[in-house]
């Protein structure tokens, strides 16, 4: 019987260092297992923007569990009910989207633990289910319910006004382990849609790294520019993500056209 149930995303994020991640979206297994191999530390399946399901999130799993990837996924949302079916499947790391308070920050702590054995304390409501779950491979992994929770990972995403408001709030409910920016919809909040590079969005994502370190948690983010990226590592992002699939599809095909099918008006003519 294999150890599933060390989280080495989360041994990682108290290990220091940078670490590097893909947007995952294309909801397929196939695909997930060839980025899988790419060399990332960790992949997100985004589930928040992707079509993915929760059929296809244990599908992803499954191919990409035999790689050196770790893998997050980010639900559409925190509710308690999205957040159970995805822990049964066998997730232990999530990136909740669009948190605001520190009471929404304790309730998705609270939906991912178990309630917690007599004279322990840190539980939380999970529903037990663990005969028809692969999280404890069907009742079948040893000294399970020991240790799952302290094997949960919960990341919470600040993109709003709100967020940032109460970051140092959210920062501090215990069983947050760590804090991510998204300076898309952060940026758009701020009245840049569309421009996360801009400068007072770089500005206001760096402050808030740099809040979040002094909290005492690991602070992560998304960003496609070396440049800004040098920026928040220097601001204390320690886990970034630089990438997703489609985007490196979608640029990837329009790059093969331009370099072997565009000449000539793209009739084959060189």
């Amino acid at each position: 019987m294999t150890d599933n149930l060390t989280n080495k995303f989360k041994q990682s994020l108290t290990e220091g260092g940078v670490t590097h991640g893909l947007w995952f979206g294309l909801a397929n297994n196939i695909a997930a297992e060839i980025c899988a191999q790419s060399g990332f530390d960790w992949m997100v399946l985004d589930a928040e923007h992707s079509p993915l399901s929760d059929k296809d999130v244990l599908a992803c799993l499954q191919a990409i569990a035999p790689y050196d990837v770790n893998p997050i996924v980010r639900p559409v949302n925190g509710d308690k009910a999205v957040l159970k079916r995805l822990c049964d499947v066998g997730v232990q790391s999530f990136l909740v989207p669009m948190v605001d308070t520190a009471e929404e920050a304790a309730a998705i702590v609270s939906a991912v633990r178990y309630p917690a054995a007599k004279g322990q304390s840190g539980g939380g409501v999970r529903g037990l289910g663990t005969s028809m779950a692969r999280a404890a491979q069907w009742n079948m992994t040893p000294n399970y319910f020991a240790r799952a929770n302290e094997e949960m990972c919960v990341i919470l995403q600040i993109e709003t006004k709100e967020g940032l408001k109460n970051l140092k709030d959210i920062a501090a409910v215990d069983g947050v382990d760590a804090v991510f920016i998204g300076p898309s919809d952060l940026g758009a909040a701020l009245g840049y849609p569309g421009q996360p590079h801009h400068p007072n969005v770089v500005e206001t994502v760096s402050q808030a790294l740099k809040d979040i370190r002094v909290c005492g948690k690991p602070a992560g983010c998304l960003v496609v520019d070396p440049d800004v990226l040098k920026i928040y590592v220097n601001s204390g992002a320690s886990f970034i993500g630089v990438g997703s699939d489609c985007g490196v599809l979608a640029k990837g095909v329009q790059r093969l056209y331009e370099n072997f099918a565009s000449g000539g008006g793209g009739k084959g003519e060189y």
